[in-house]
């Protein structure tokens, strides 16, 4: 569904994504973690042409073969089904919670670029939108200024928002950062339930969550790519285990902390990331 060839993005005398070669399967789940300054966000920043690389390539898959993307636009990728989440929360918070995915829903249909519409193209986008409401678990707050949710609900809506649409492929970025220990069961089962008919990249910094969900796990380090595999491969890794998991044992993660060294790490390495 995705890929990328020698991937990489300098900042200066920085490399922040340093020659990744990646792929995401159709129905994969794929987690990416890692320090942070490790390249992540600035990684989901390329794939979606928030960024543009210094060298390397990103295509995603269409009918009849892929089709190079690496300087499209984020409006260009999100049209061609590659939608994401954000590390801070990003919705619109005056309106409805309904009003914030019909306007994500009309706008990946480009409605929402013609003057003269038919009118029942809004109660299509309604339609859908309650639809992904219901999926996400928001149905009974569709009414709701989107600033009145609590933080996880705000994250469930996220999601709801890049669901709009029916993109193929999901970057979420740390879907559960800042999320409440009672909130973290529904995030996740949320994120297992797209899973079943999207492809997904996760960003995430809860082992417990990684280890659990991912068919398969990324690791970055200053850029690179230093490890990957199935979830029980990676994690006994001696090369990862010293980078990042710093002793990590399944269980040993409350819901809301990160792996023992994510926060020790020096958070201006990613000129891009700030703390991710």
């Amino acid at each position: 569904m995705l890929r990328t060839s020698e991937l990489t993005k300098d900042f200066g005398g920085l490399t922040a994504v340093d020659d990744v070669d990646f792929a995401l399967d159709d129905g994969e789940l794929c987690s990416l973690i890692g320090p942070n300054g490790a390249g992540k966000t600035t990684f989901f920043n390329l794939l979606t042409g928030v960024l543009t690389p210094t060298r390397g390539t990103v295509e995603v898959r269409e009918q009849g073969g892929w089709r190079d993307v690496t300087d499209a636009t984020p409006y260009e990728t999100a049209n061609l089904g590659l939608h994401r989440s954000y590390q801070i929360t990003n919705v619109f918070p005056t309106s409805t919670v309904l009003e914030n995915v019909r306007v994500a829903a009309q706008a990946a249909s480009n409605d929402g670029a013609k003057l003269w519409r038919n009118a029942e193209a809004f109660e299509r986008h309604r339609e859908e939108a309650h639809r992904i409401l219901d999926r996400v678990g928001l149905a009974d707050e569709a009414d709701t200024a989107a600033e009145s949710l609590s933080h996880g609900a705000k994250r469930q809506l996220e999601v709801g928002i890049a669901l709009a649409g029916d993109p193929d492929v999901l970057l979420l970025d740390e879907p559960n950062a800042g999320v409440s220990s009672e909130s973290v069961d529904r995030i996740i089962d949320l994120i297992e339930d797209v899973a079943t008919d999207h492809a997904v990249l996760l960003v995430e910094h809860n082992m417990d969550i990684v280890m659990n969900v991912s068919d398969r796990v990324v690791v970055l380090n200053q850029g690179a790519v230093i490890a990957e595999g199935p979830p029980e491969e990676v994690r006994g890794d001696p090369t990862v285990q010293e980078a990042y998991l710093g002793g990590y044992e399944a269980g040993s993660l409350d819901a809301d902390e990160t792996a023992p060294d994510a926060d020790a790490a020096d958070a201006g390495t990613d000129p891009e990331e700030g703390t991710a």
